[in-house]
This record gives structure tokens, C-alpha cells and sequence, in this order.
């Protein structure tokens, strides 16, 4: 990781530790059934870690993409079947919000460090 490419982005609008706070999606990621998240602000800068139950979590890639883009391959990372599943999922757990194919969100993508 370059300094150049952190640079590039704007500030984060929150910490990492917020990243993965659902109790279903803890469980996902832990049990490697989830290695991407999606957030409307920035979370996390590539390499920092993120520990949930004492295990560690290596952030690798951190960019912008708009909920039109989303494939149901895509969301698979996130530990849903399809983006249908993913959209419910979300519009639940976020009363009120539209689900609009130009917002735009922050995709943070990790994977497990090797102990």
C-alpha cells in the first residue's frame, strides 16, 4: 500500500470498529461467509484490521460503487444469495431508506490474517 493511494481518498466518517456490528453478519464473517461490506460512509483504510472474537481481519480493498452496479455475485461476498436478498435485508434493517440504483456506498473488502 502506497501513501499515494491512501491520499486518494476522502476521510473516513467513521472507525473500523463500527465496520461489522451486526450480530448475523459477525456470525457470516466469522464462519468466512462474509468478506465484504457495504457502508454509506468510509469505515476503514486498506491495511488496517478489523478483530472480531480475537480474530483478525485484514482490510484490502476499499472503494466506492453504486447500488446499481450490485451483482448477485457481488453481494455473495456479502453472504447473501442475490441482490433481492441483499436489498430486503438492507431496506429492513434501514427503515425508510430508498433503495436507488445512483446512491452511491462504500464497499470495504477483507479477508482472515493468517496467525
Amino acid at each position: 500500500m502506497s501513501e499515494k493511494n491512501v491520499q486518494q481518498l476522502p476521510p473516513k466518517t467513521c472507525s473500523i470498529e463500527r465496520l461489522v456490528t451486526n450480530k448475523q453478519d459477525v456470525e457470516k464473517v466469522l464462519l468466512g461467509q462474509k468478506s465484504a461490506t457495504r457502508r454509506n460512509g468510509r469505515y476503514a483504510d486498506v491495511g488496517e484490521i478489523m478483530v472480531l472474537n480475537d480474530k483478525k481481519f485484514l482490510v484490502n480493498h476499499v472503494y466506492q460503487q453504486t447500488l446499481g452496479e450490485l451483482t448477485d455475485e457481488l453481494v455473495a461476498r456479502e453472504g447473501y444469495a442475490s441482490v433481492e436478498e441483499y436489498k430486503q435485508s438492507i431496506l429492513s434493517t434501514h427503515a425508510g431508506m430508498p433503495w436507488l440504483p445512483q446512491m452511491t456506498v462504500w464497499v470495504h473488502e477483507f479477508h482472515l490474517m493468517e496467525e
